[in-house]
């Protein structure tokens, strides 16, 4: 198994944790991992996105070209993005802030209102892992207990307050993923 996903999004939505958090969830399952950020110059609301790779074999290349799966958080980022995704892929959005599906027809396609669901939760700095959460339950590429183990190690010791709100933002999204993942597979 070989997960390749770009997670992007706009500087300060937690796109760069996000993608530790897979990382080090994948590290702590004992899978090879990699991941690469990158980001605007802005502080926030510049762009931002990161390559995670999460395999259960050694990995060549740390760069993420070309994705079996993507994760935005913003339309720009799907415009950006969209054309990198493998053909059999899938791609999941942020349709509290995404308004226009992806253009393609040969990929999978997973909106996931993540600023609701995480404003309903309290926070919504915790938007993107509600969507990593529907990744989890689709991919399988790591299990929600790494992940959410992973938070730990992610998140400052300020921000430690946050996990469990952060726990629960992964587990409501897991279900979802998994849906479709079924759905998919009876065509």
């Amino acid at each position: 198994m070989i997960e390749q996903v770009l997670i992007a999004g706009f500087g300060g939505q937690g796109i760069l944790s996000t993608g530790q958090l897979l990382a080090y969830a994948g590290m702590m399952e004992g899978k090879h991992v990699a991941w690469i950020p990158a980001y605007g110059p802005e502080m926030r609301g510049g762009t931002a996105n990161c390559g995670v790779t999460v395999s259960d074999t050694e990995i060549s290349s740390p760069l993420v070209t070309e994705p079996n799966a993507l994760m935005v958080m913003n339309q720009p980022s799907l415009a950006k993005f969209e054309n990198a995704v493998l053909a059999g892929g899938i791609i999941i959005t942020n349709s509290s802030l995404v308004e226009l599906p992806p253009k393609r027809s040969d990929l999978g396609y997973l909106p996931v209102p993540a600023n609701a669901i995480a404003e309903e939760l309290g926070n919504v700095r915790i938007a993107a892992n509600v969507a990593l959460g529907a990744f989890l339950g689709y991919s399988g590429a790591v299990s929600i207990e790494a992940a959410v183990a992973a938070l730990e190690k992610v998140l400052p010791v300020r921000r430690h307050k946050l996990i469990p709100v952060n726990k629960v933002a992964l587990e409501r999204r897991v279900a979802l993923g998994l849906t479709f993942r079924e759905r998919a597979a009876a065509g």
